[in-house]
């Protein structure tokens, strides 16, 4: 029994170093534990010559709900939002090209062309007549989306979304307005943690060694992000003319201390919309699904009962 018990505990301790000693081993057994909890799985389709990944979840029948992450993010921005959805709801959480696990296609990010390829991906999915939520650039990209396909949306919600010029300019354009190095891009270990610091009110707790791999990451993408943000930036597609076309419910949901993308884009959204919803979370950053998942998933159930 001895012996039975140190094997265990010698395997136990194998396994822990094991994680701490790889951290790529750590990040993909937490992504798996997170998948498990939300009830998705991770599904991969071909659209035109792109591979497109995605998580999917919740039952077969149920109303679609499809969830598009920001700048320098991807699916797994979703996956603790998405635990408190897949009880009803099927929910898709997908990587946009680009990002994530899906193919980077030549040719430019920006915002229009997103979201033509967004179009092509659901179309290829079978999906048409979704309920649509974006977060910061996804948010952009969905809210054209749905200007543009206005048939396809039963309804659009907005987490801290981009597209729009805000009465009060956010920390992050009065920095980049003054010539200061983009917060959102990392170059260097320390501005890793620096992002976080700047994307959250309180930053999620990160082991030592996956935060290192995570910078790591993040600092070989940079010249790469560097390039999609100038796309962005270059070809901006302001969202100011485009509400009035989105005929779906839409809720505009924002963190009050979002450093990104100020608050006060919704004193522009609310009366260009035809059917604005408002909530706005205290304590919370850009990210609200990732900082708040449970409470910002009860108001989005809220707002999705809302419009039945």
């Amino acid at each position: 029994m001895k012996k039975c018990l140190l094997g265990l505990v010698l395997l136990l301790a194998l396994a822990a170093t094991t994680l701490y000693l790889f951290p790529a081993t750590q990040l993909a057994s937490l992504r798996l534990i997170e998948q498990y909890r939300a009830g998705m799985s991770h599904e991969r389709t071909r659209v035109g010559d792109l591979n497109i990944h995605y998580y999917q979840g919740g039952p077969a029948e149920g109303e679609v709900v499809v969830l598009i992450h920001g700048f320098a993010a991807d699916k797994d921005n979703w996956l603790r939002f998405s635990r408190y959805l897949t009880d009803r709801y099927r929910v898709i959480a997908l990587d946009l090209p680009g990002f994530g696990e899906s193919d980077r296609p030549a040719g430019s990010y920006d915002v229009g062309t997103q979201a033509e390829r967004l179009a092509n991906i659901l179309d290829a999915l079978g999906l048409q007549h979704v309920h649509l939520l974006g977060n910061s650039m996804g948010g952009h990209i969905a809210a054209l989306y749905a200007a543009r396909y206005p048939e396809h949306v039963r309804s659009l919600a907005l987490f801290d979304n981009a597209g729009v010029t805000a009465p009060h300019l956010s920390e992050l354009y009065q920095r980049l307005l003054q010539g200061q190095p983009n917060p959102l891009i990392v170059h260097q270990p320390k501005d890793f943690q620096a992002l976080l610091d700047f994307v959250f009110v309180e930053p999620p707790y990160l082991p030592e060694s996956l935060e290192h791999y995570l910078a790591e990451r993040a600092i070989a993408n940079a010249a790469y992000y560097e390039q999609v943000f100038a796309q962005l930036v270059e070809r901006y597609v302001p969202l100011e003319p485009q509400l009035a076309k989105i005929s779906a419910p839409t809720l505009l949901l924002w963190g009050r201390q979002d450093r990104v993308l100020d608050v006060s884009s919704i004193e522009v959204m609310q009366p260009l919309l035809q059917k604005p919803s408002v909530a706005i979370m205290e304590g919370v950053g850009h990210v609200p699904m990732l900082e708040r998942p449970e409470q910002s998933a009860l108001l989005y159930r809220q707002f999705l009962q809302s419009v039945q």
